[in-house]
């Protein structure tokens, strides 16, 4: 029989004050930002997933089939008992990995790690269903702040996919992979999903789409700023933007301002100004290259053992080991 167990680590509260720093943190900068976890409310959260089918949007359908065709090498390699997830939501792609470790005979327990209580609850019900005798924990936290909840023992794997991390600015990276190597043992593993630098023809696209889903995404982070602060943001007022910065080799999400605006948080106790024109960035999405990811993994304390692609290189499974702590 299936056992589920929900771990909370984040309320509602612990949200709420999040949102109000990184708000007060963001909207007094200058050039203005949010950070992009604030897209995902409930509409957030559809507005994603509509994303993730639309033609221009490769990298989600990419990573399932470089999963695809190698889950079982990764069954294999890792022989791993204590599958870990973060940032987890659906679960979706993960079950490739669940049936892989299942066939190889070693999995006996995953755990999922995402913000939305709701989220892991609907997942956990479909795995119970799925995976029988399976040993389902849900964890409710925010895997920049909570790794340390993870818990120990199991020969552990734990997937970081879609390329999340790339929304983690370097120093934030360096910080992530360094706090996540702290709480693994020597020898456990780490399967981490990249994008990779491509031409800018590919990329923008992808995060611009002719169907204007992406643009409804970003700009959905006013009307959460408005629910949860009662700002008083009209979308109508703002445009999405998407650019690639070759510099960092990274795309930028941002919202630009079409009039001169003064917007108040009546939360915060803060009036907002923006010139007709001003940018506020919204997300960043970090594109990667091979030598790049293997330089920042062994910075943390992890060693590249294998490194899958696609045939046209757009993004990568990375499988790297847990070394010894100097």
């Amino acid at each position: 029989m299936s056992v589920f167990d929900l771990e909370i680590h984040l309320d509602e509260q612990d949200l709420s004050r999040a949102l109000r720093a990184d708000a007060a943190a963001g909207l007094s900068a200058s050039p203005k930002w949010l950070p992009p976890k604030w897209f995902y409310d409930a509409r957030g959260s559809d507005l994603f997933e509509q994303i993730t089918r639309l033609p221009e949007y490769y990298p989600t359908r990419t990573e399932r089939h470089i999963l695809a065709a190698h889950a079982a090498d990764v069954a294999r390699l890792t022989g791993a008992k204590t599958l870990v997830e973060l940032g987890s939501g659906s679960s979706e792609k993960t079950r490739l990995l669940l049936d892989a470790l299942t066939a190889h005979g070693t999995l006996g327990g995953f755990v999922a790690l995402d913000v939305s209580p709701a989220a892991l609850r609907d997942a956990a019900a479909k795995l119970n269903a799925e995976y029988p005798g399976l040993s389902v924990r849900g964890l409710v936290a925010d895997f920049s702040r909570h790794l340390g909840v993870v818990p120990r023992g199991g020969d552990r794997l734990v997937a970081f996919l879609g390329g999340t991390i790339g929304n983690l600015l370097p120093a934030e990276r360096a910080d992530f992979l360094r706090d996540l190597r702290a709480v693994l043992d020597e020898g456990e593993y780490l399967l981490l999903g990249t994008d990779l630098v491509k031409d800018p023809a590919v990329l923008v696209p992808a995060y611009d789409d002719a169907a204007g889903v992406t643009a409804a995404f970003n700009r959905n982070v006013l009307r959460v700023l408005n629910r949860e602060l009662h700002a008083g943001f009209d979308e109508d007022d703002f445009t999405h933007v998407a650019l690639w910065d070759p510099v960092n080799e990274w795309i930028e999400m941002r919202l630009q301002a079409r009039r001169d605006l003064q917007v108040p948080v009546r939360d915060l106790d803060l009036v907002v100004d923006f010139a007709a024109g001003e940018q506020m960035r919204t997300e960043v999405s970090a594109k990667f290259r091979r030598a790049g990811v293997e330089r920042e993994l062994a910075a943390a304390g992890f060693a590249l053992q294998h490194w899958w692609t696609d045939p046209q290189e757009r993004f990568a499974l990375s499988l790297a080991r847990a070394t010894a702590k100097p």
